[in-house]
C-alpha cells in the first residue's frame, strides 16, 4: 500500500471573540473549510471523530463527511472514530455507503470503542456490556460488508437474514480500519476478521507500539491476511518554528489535559510534561514542518506504518491557527516525509 498522510480532527469546540464557546454550527462549518483545504492540497485523508459531548461539535460525522464529499475532489474521508458499540452496523453501512456513492468511492470507516462513553447510556445502552457490544457488533459489521446475502446471529440483537444492504458501492468494498490503543486482543480481532488497524498513539513512546504492530502482522499472517496495512494516528501542531508551534499548541494542549485529567482522576499537568511530548520521544507531533516530518516518518520506519493521520485539532486552538497547521502541513510536511521515506 501506498504511504499516506492525512488528517484527523473531533471538531473541537475554540473560544469566540468575546472568550465564549463558539455555536456548534460555527465549529461544523469550520471543520467543512478545513476539510476542503485539506482537499486543495492534495492531503491523502479527512478524518473526523464521532463524540457526544459539549467539547465537541461532531456528533454525526457521516453528514459533515457527506457535504465534503460534494465539494472536495480526492481526499478521502473518514472517520476518527465511528463508535460502532453505540451504533447500528448495518445503519453504519448504509449512511458511508452513501458517503461513498457521494464521494465517487473517497468514503471509509474506522470503527472502535472510542475514548469516551457518553453515547452508552445517551443511547440506552449499559457500560457493564461495554465489550461484547463492540464484539458482536464489529461481527455483525464484517458479514455486511462482504456486500451479499447476510445471515447472522449474535448475541445483542436478533438474528439477520436480508439479502442485501442498500445501497451497494459502486466498488464492492468500504474500506473499514478499526482504531485501537494498547490491547493485544484487539489487534488480534481485527487481524482475523481482515481490517486494517489505526493505532491510537496520544502518550508514551511510539517506539512501545512496535511489539503491538508486530503482533498484528504476525495474527494477520495466522488468520490467512497478510500485508495488511498499520495507521497511526498521534496529536499535534505545525508551526514556522519549533518554539512558535509551541507556543501557540501549548495553552491549548495543557488546558484539554487539565480538562481531562479533572475527569479521569489524573493529576495536573506541568508545562515541563506537556514539552517533553514535543520531543522526538513523545507522543505529540508539533514543531516546524521539517521537526514534524522527522517525527513521523520515524513513526512509520519504527511501526512499519504505511498511514500517518495528525490530529490538528486541539481543545480551544483557534480556526486561524488549525488553517495555518493544515497549510503547513500539506505544503510542507507531506512531501518532506514522502522524501525521507524515499518517496519523492
Amino acid at each position: 500500500m501506498d504511504l499516506q498522510l492525512g488528517l484527523d480532527t473531533f471538531g473541537d469546540i475554540a473560544l469566540g471573540p468575546d472568550g465564549q464557546p463558539l455555536p456548534a454550527a460555527t465549529v461544523i462549518r469550520e471543520v467543512l473549510a478545513e476539510g476542503q483545504l485539506a482537499d486543495s492540497l492534495g492531503i491523502d485523508v479527512f478524518g473526523v471523530g464521532e463524540h457526544h459531548r459539549p467539547d465537541y461539535a461532531v456528533s454525526a460525522p457521516d453528514t459533515l463527511l457527506a457535504g465534503l464529499a460534494t465539494t472536495t475532489e480526492r481526499i478521502r474521508l473518514g472517520t476518527s472514530v465511528t463508535v460502532l458499540s453505540s451504533d447500528d452496523p448495518i445503519r453504519v453501512f448504509e449512511r458511508f455507503s452513501t458517503v461513498d456513492a457521494l464521494s465517487h468511492g473517497r468514503a471509509e470507516i474506522t470503527v472502535g470503542r472510542g475514548s469516551f462513553v457518553e453515547s452508552f447510556p445517551l443511547f440506552g445502552l449499559d457500560l457493564q456490556d461495554y465489550e461484547v457490544l463492540f464484539s458482536d457488533k464489529l461481527d455483525l459489521l464484517a458479514h455486511v460488508l462482504r456486500e451479499g446475502p447476510v445471515r447472522w446471529q449474535g448475541s445483542t440483537r436478533p438474528p439477520v437474514e436480508v439479502d442485501r444492504i442498500m445501497p451497494p458501492t459502486a466498488s464492492g468494498h468500504l474500506p473499514t480500519w478499526v482504531g485501537v490503543g494498547g490491547t493485544p486482543a484487539s489487534v488480534v480481532r481485527a487481524a482475523r476478521y481482515g481490517m486494517p488497524i489505526v493505532i491510537a498513539i496520544i502518550g508514551g513512546a511510539t517506539a512501545q507500539f512496535a511489539p503491538l504492530a508486530d503482533l498484528y502482522r504476525r495474527a494477520c499472517e495466522e488468520a490467512g491476511h497478510p500485508g495488511l496495512p498499520v495507521a497511526v494516528h498521534s496529536p499535534g501542531h505545525v508551526g514556522e518554528t519549533d518554539e512558535q508551534a509551541a507556543q501557540e499548541y501549548l495553552p491549548y494542549f495543557v488546558e484539554q489535559m487539565h480538562k481531562l485529567g479533572a475527569e479521569r482522576g489524573w493529576p495536573p499537568m506541568t508545562e515541563a510534561q506537556a514539552r517533553q511530548q514535543l520531543t522526538p520521544e513523545g507522543a505529540v507531533y508539533c514543531g516546524s514542518p521539517e521537526t514534524v516530518a522527522r517525527k513521523i516518518a520515524t513513526t512509520l520506519r519504527t511501526l512499519g506504518a504505511t498511514r500517518f493521520q495528525l490530529k490538528y485539532s486541539n481543545g480551544r486552538l483557534p480556526h486561524n491557527l488549525r488553517m495555518s497547521s493544515i497549510r503547513l502541513y500539506g505544503e510542507q510536511v507531506v512531501p518532506r516525509v514522502r522524501e525521507l521515506m524515499g518517496e519523492a
